[in-house]
């Protein structure tokens, strides 16, 4: 019962998923099954490891129709390793129970993983139909080991003389998590209590898994129809484009079709200069998730949350933040409240400061055109902030894309500075299969030449995937299971035209360097156990150095390797490269603004017991008065995700968001570290690689940034990063 598992579980469990898109693979029936003779189950080819380099998922072999006997077969196999465990007549040793609970469960491992990578990126319906189908059966099965007494019993008697059995520091801390985590699961409770805690799991994990669902969809259902070219004036021809493809795929020949992206406020309407469009944008994408139809999440997330505080209420906790977070380097609610308070005023007053700058030019405008002035609104923020930004620092998003083509960005931005910082070699390889047309694989060797893992990138956005940007695992590295990682990058990049390239904004520049910060924590693990492995850390740390990698981004020396315009192949002027550095905290105080809405608001909800949560109809004015509470309802900064569509919460970082800036304390002062010390240097980066991003989880994780960096962190960068020191 590695941790692993459980986290290929949680990724498949809380997914963003699609109905209807792509066509499922052929499926057997009852009667199919029937007539199969026995040998044929033998060809699933998740019965056994994968034949393929590293262990890589033979994704030309799979079908949909896999998964179920693999996940029956696979979840029976580890029920058998456990009771085998819990059974055993010999006293329990570290060797015969917990790492037996490690090596426990491979098949269904290998099945979840790839199971819930596809239901992230590429889904259908017969994928879609599993996930619902065994959501609830997952929890049970993991309730039934975690809530074993007789397993317990033996994990108790190791954790109470843990010191005594001659176990190395990582053998030590590995007892002591697995203690913890049967505790949290309910271990210690009667045997009414854990009853309850089974069926609120069961429903949490098919009410998570409607929730992505709906989310996916309704994005789907959302897509704005454009009537003419005419409408779509300010964006270029390669924006152009794929709209016009995209409403040919639906049959509206001659229209264009914007599909959202999962945040609150869309990036294409920095460039779109009709306003009416912006504001149906706005709306429509604000209205997701409680439009009172088949996809409205109001009713899940009531009963999601209410849920969550009652388990948390039955394992002793005040609420479920309480319960969240206690495991985290937060520790506490408190600590996350004083934090984001402390940030919500400064980045208020500073929104309101670009708010005045915006409306000035607002009014101008207006004036100029003889025309009445207006007020800023959201839908217009990302559109003058453009011409403000060009005004201070004379240049806009349009001038910086065509520097930006994508495979330059990967491959001579991303790659390079890994190359330079760590010696890794990147190998396009084409021999293994791929789930998805657009899908890249590389090898990724030492600087030795010896195979650190394989890299899967995903590049595109599609209606089959998910919104937003993620890394995620194939296979985790563990020396106890002998094994090399196979990760995975995936973005969501606008597929260009044919023929044409794939120009990227800045944030999605950012974004590429941000989640290949978590595939090097993930690549980089060189720990023995699975538990430990990669990003198997505390979620408010792990975002840490996947935000350290963003800042090789700007470095001067990678920027210029991959800042080559698509078509001349000059490299970005310096002048314009001066500017974009120059404008690093250009509209902090609406990004600050923006993300610690959401945070704020995840953290309303998970801080109350269950009896001051609000019902279905009260969800909307619960988010409003929220935010109200929060100090951030300032109307032109709506909150980057709105309660029924910030999947981010009924996911892995419920109570969780606010890791991002916890994070960003540690990911400042690093960045400033490796300023200090010379920038992107092999020594530094191999300082890095060595003190924290092959540890994983196998120590303390402050004791991780303390042993990086030497001392305790200061939070004076992160302030001076998002301009909040008032000066």
């Amino acid at each position: 019962m590695n941790r692993p598992i459980a986290c290929a579980l949680a990724l498949a469990l809380s997914s963003a998923l699609l109905s209807g898109c792509d066509k499922p693979a052929e499926q057997t029936t009852a009667n199919d099954k029937a007539a199969m003779p026995a040998e044929a189950a033998h060809e699933n080819p998740f019965f056994s490891e994968s034949p393929l380099a590293l262990h890589y998922p033979q994704f030309d072999k799979i079908k949909d129709t896999d998964f179920a006997p693999a996940f029956d077969r696979g979840m029976a196999d580890q029920i058998k390793e456990i009771q085998a465990i819990a059974g055993n007549a010999e006293a329990p040793t570290f060797d015969n129970t917990i790492l037996a609970m490690e090596r426990s469960g491979q098949l269904l491992s290998r099945a979840t993983k790839v199971f819930g990578n596809l239901t992230s990126a590429n889904t259908n319906d017969a994928l879609d139909k599993l996930d619902e189908e065994y959501s609830p059966k997952f929890a049970a099965h993991f309730d039934a080991i975690y809530l074993d007494p007789k397993l317990f019993a033996r994990v108790q008697a190791l954790y109470d003389k843990r010191n005594e059995l001659g176990l190395d520091a990582e053998g030590v801390r590995l007892v002591e998590r697995y203690y913890i985590d049967f505790v949290r699961a309910g271990a210690k409770l009667d045997d009414q209590q854990k009853a309850r805690v089974k069926a609120i799991n069961a429903e949490l994990a098919t009410l998570s898994t409607k929730y992505g669902q709906n989310v996916l969809d309704e994005v789907n259902d959302s897509a704005i129809v454009v009537d003419s070219r005419d409408e779509l004036k300010g964006l270029s021809d390669d924006q152009i484009a794929p709209l016009s493809e995209a409403a040919e795929k639906k049959g509206l020949k001659g229209k264009f079709l914007i599909a959202l992206l999962n945040t609150t406020i869309q990036p294409i309407t920095a460039q779109m200069e009709n306003r009416a469009l912006r504001e149906r944008i706005y709306k429509a994408s604000m209205a997701r998730g409680s439009r009172g139809n088949q996809w409205d999440n109001t009713d899940i997330v009531s009963r999601v949350t209410k849920l969550r505080a009652e388990r948390a209420a039955i394992m002793g906790y005040p609420n479920y933040a309480a319960f969240a977070v206690a495991e985290e380097t937060a520790k506490n609610p408190e600590a996350i409240n004083r934090m984001l308070g402390q940030l919500a005023v400064p980045a208020i007053a500073n929104a309101k400061k670009e708010a005045a700058e915006l409306q000035a030019v607002i009014d101008a405008e207006q004036k100029a055109k003889g025309e009445p002035t207006f007020t800023v609104q959201p839908w217009d923020w990302q559109y003058y902030t453009e011409k403000v930004r060009q005004a201070k620092y004379d240049y806009d998003e349009a001038q910086l894309m065509p520097y930006l083509e994508m495979d330059s960005v990967v491959n001579n931005g991303v790659f390079f500075a890994a190359e330079k910082l760590y010696g890794l070699k990147f190998k396009r390889r084409t021999d293994l299969p791929t789930y998805q047309e657009d899908v890249r694989v590389y090898d990724v060797s030492n600087e030795d030449g010896s195979q650190l893992a394989i890299v899967i990138v995903d590049p595109y956005a599609r209606p089959s995937k998910r919104g937003g940007a993620w890394m995620s695992s194939y296979v985790d590295q563990s020396e106890l299971l002998g094994q090399k990682p196979v990760v995975a990058l995936h973005l969501n990049v606008t597929k260009p035209g044919a023929g044409k390239p794939a120009l990227m904004t800045w944030d999605d520049v950012n974004t590429a360097f941000h989640e290949f910060g978590h595939v090097l924590h993930g690549m980089f693990s060189n720990v023995k156990y699975p538990y430990f492995t990669g990003t198997n850390v505390p979620r408010d740390f792990v975002e840490y150095p996947s935000q350290v990698n963003e800042m090789w981004a700007t470095w001067p020396e990678v920027l210029a390797n991959y800042a080559k315009h698509y078509q001349t192949g000059e490299p970005m002027p310096k002048a314009l490269l001066d500017k974009v550095l120059a404008a690093d905290k250009f509209n902090q105080g609406y990004d600050t603004s923006e993300y610690l809405g959401a945070a704020i608001l995840d953290q309303r909800w998970h801080q109350q017991p269950a009896d001051k949560l609000p019902d279905a109809a009260g969800v909307m004015a619960y988010e409003a008065k929220s935010l109200h509470d929060g100090g951030v309802d300032y109307a032109p900064v709506p909150p980057r995700y709105r309660t029924p569509y910030f999947s981010h919460i009924m996911g892995g970082y419920a109570a969780g968001y606010y890791a991002y800036i916890w994070s960003e304390v540690l990911d400042a002062d690093s960045v400033e570290w490796f300023k200090q010390n010379g920038g992107l240097t092999r020594k530094n980066g191999d300082h890095f690689r060595d003190t924290l991003l092959s540890r994983g989880g196998s120590k303390d994780a402050m004791l991780l940034f303390h042993d990086f960096s030497g001392r305790d962190p200061y939070i004076q960068p992160l302030l001076e990063r998002r301009g909040l020191t008032g000066k």
